[in-house]
């Protein structure tokens, strides 16, 4: 990933997390979502399914980058609305959350600068891309 000419990560095996934070997300749904990251069995395991090992277990890297364009809103007009995007005093500090709570984790993580123009490229194997549901506002509040 770069930002003018200068390289600010890069991943050589592993997983590219663009990470949109919202207006109603909370510390303990950042925490939720690095768990979450870490946990899911996203790469081959040695002797067969194709979903067997962790980012961790591989000996993968993740390459976390800030995206507000992921909670845009499209239904209405032809322009999105970032209505729905927090605002950096709020999106800072869970973006630099689930940064520390994967590396809690274990994971070793690459990050972007928040906010900053970048140009990120990829190599996507498969191609495999995945969108993380959340979880239910009762399994975060303990009910």
């Amino acid at each position: 990933m770069r930002i003018d000419d200068e390289i600010v990560g890069a991943i050589d095996h592993g997983l590219l997390v663009f990470l949109g934070v919202e207006k109603e997300d909370t510390e303990a749904l950042a925490t939720w979502y690095a768990r979450r990251v870490v946990s899911l069995k996203l790469f081959p395991g040695p002797e067969g399914p194709l979903w067997g090992r962790t980012v961790i277990e591989v000996d993968g890297e993740l390459l976390v980058v800030s995206q507000f364009t992921l909670a845009a809103r499209t239904r209405k007009g032809r322009r999105p609305s970032f209505d729905g995007a927090a605002e950096p005093e709020l999106a800072i500090p869970l973006y630099e959350h689930f940064v520390a709570t994967l590396r809690e984790q274990g994971a070793r993580v690459e990050q972007g600068r928040f906010g900053a123009r970048m140009a990120v490229q990829l190599v996507n194997d498969g191609p495999v891309t995945f969108l993380l549901d959340g979880p239910a506002a009762r399994t975060l509040s303990g009910g």
